[in-house]
């Protein structure tokens, strides 16, 4: 979601969709611990090979996921609502 329709909608509207994205933010974080613990796992064990770097592709995924949060928390703290 852009900022711009981060702006069109209403506050009740973006504290209920802030909520969602938090609990998302939450489990993409736990899902990103998870694949870099593999990775290391699978790094200490068997050197680098595919389940070394399969995993990170993951991650990086994910963390580019969790720009959107950040643009909620912006848009929050710009109509003082948090």
């Amino acid at each position: 979601m852009t900022e711009q329709e981060l702006k069109a909608l209403t506050n009740e509207t973006l504290i209920e969709k802030s909520k969602k994205v938090k609990t998302y933010a939450l489990i993409n974080a736990g899902l990103i611990g998870v694949f870099i613990g593999v990775a290391l796992f699978s790094a200490l064990q068997k050197g680098m090979g595919f389940f070394t770097v399969f995993p990170l592709f993951f991650v990086f995924l994910l963390a580019k996921k969790g720009q959107e949060y950040r643009i909620f928390e912006k848009e929050l703290k710009h109509r003082n609502l948090k």
